[in-house]
């Protein structure tokens, strides 16, 4: 069962606009095709089949994705005054293209830590080396094997973003200016990862550490951050800064909120992850921590039905009724004001900047597209 959910999707194009002509999603993806040329003779000279796992992230980086963080930095690049008809522009199309390899270093070592077994409706890649291991007759455990190579080429994306970032052609004094930006980014989605992993052996029930754990390993990394490092590659003061950053944060809680309702609700025809992966691995949501809470005031035998079915194999009659539960509890009508009353706070922070007017009709744009989404 679906939870009551907005549908409407909002397209970040608007004609011949410079900042989506042609789409952001397929420039980035241009610029990820080459950086890979870049790396080839480097992988091919190690050999051993090297070049077969990294084609494996090569194809996993590639596989799609909505470019979120790419096309909020280049948003908040062009708000900030980025010109992107101007001589710099592809130094910050490409910059801005290396937080894709941080998402995917951070997606392939979380699917290890949560033991996903499909990613956007392929083999999750420590799922994929387990079964080449296996098919190939090799000695040792199929499984360890997988999630060994996994890890490193998890590893590999987070240099390779680096690296992408290093080499994109940004002037020496953007790059000193992005420099503390793109560090804090990466200390705190590392932070939120562990926050995440401490909250479900700990069950830790809040709302507040759902939240703090929502603030670091989702909203920072996936629109605070990437807004800001645009800001900066812009030259842009500290005033506007300060707007893009309340905006971020917002909208990437609200980004997260709306990915929790996925992780239970959602097709997995449309997500590519199966339904009610949240449920089984245990992940102490903010939809959950609500659920919780009204539950032990009002009904104490669906709060104990929750506590004993968190982090279990449940079968598909137990998922649906969980998601029955945090229909009836208030929780799922909760998350959905949370998301109107963060996405409402984000455009105020907007409207009142001095971004520019195309800048802001687009983070307007890419905000609810990003709240209202099904996948």
């Amino acid at each position: 069962m679906r939870p009551p959910h907005p549908t409407r999707r909002i397209s970040l194009s608007t004609g011949s606009d410079p900042i989506s002509a042609p789409l952001l999603p397929e420039l980035v993806e241009g610029a990820l095709r080459q950086f890979f040329v870049s790396r080839a003779p480097v992988v091919d000279s190690v050999g051993g089949g090297y070049r077969d796992a990294v084609t494996a992230l090569e194809s996993f980086v590639l596989r799609g994705g909505k470019r979120v963080r790419p096309s909020f930095a280049w948003t908040g690049w062009v708000g900030a005054g980025g010109d992107p008809k101007g001589t710099d522009a592809g130094a910050v199309l490409r910059a801005c293209s290396a937080l894709e390899l941080v998402q995917a270093g951070a997606l392939i070592h979380d699917d290890i830590i949560d033991a996903s077994t499909t990613r956007r409706g392929f083999e999750t890649v420590h799922i994929d080396f387990a079964r080449r291991h296996r098919g190939a007759g090799w000695h040792g455990r199929p499984e360890q094997f997988g999630e060994a190579v996994a890890i490193l080429l998890g590893d590999l994306a987070l240099v390779w973003a680096d690296d992408m970032l290093r080499d994109s052609g940004l002037d020496a004094e953007s790059l000193a200016r992005v420099g503390p930006v793109w560090s804090a980014m990466r200390t705190e989605v590392l932070g939120g990862q562990y926050l995440d992993i401490a909250g479900e052996v700990s069950a830790d029930e809040s709302v507040e550490a759902a939240t703090r754990v929502n603030r670091y390993k989702t909203a920072a990394y996936t629109i605070e951050r990437p807004l800001h490092l645009g800001a900066v590659i812009a030259g842009a003061d500290d005033a506007l800064i300060d707007a893009y950053r309340r905006f971020g944060t917002d909208i990437g809680l609200a980004f997260q909120l709306r990915d929790d309702l996925l992780g239970v609700f959602g097709d997995p025809h449309v997500t590519g992850k199966p339904s009610g992966d949240d449920l089984r691995s245990g992940k102490r949501t903010v939809l959950f921590a609500l659920a919780l809470e009204t539950a032990d005031v009002n009904d104490p035998v669906a709060a104990e039905v929750l506590r004993e079915a968190i982090g279990t194999d449940l079968t598909d009659e137990q998922v649906e009724r969980l998601r029955m539960l945090l229909i009836e509890l208030g929780a799922v009508e909760q998350v959905e004001q949370r998301i109107a009353t963060l996405t409402e706070r984000a455009f105020e922070a907007l409207d009142g900047s001095t971004a520019t007017e195309v800048g802001k009709a687009h983070l307007r744009a890419s905000a609810l597209a990003a709240t209202l989404r099904t996948a």
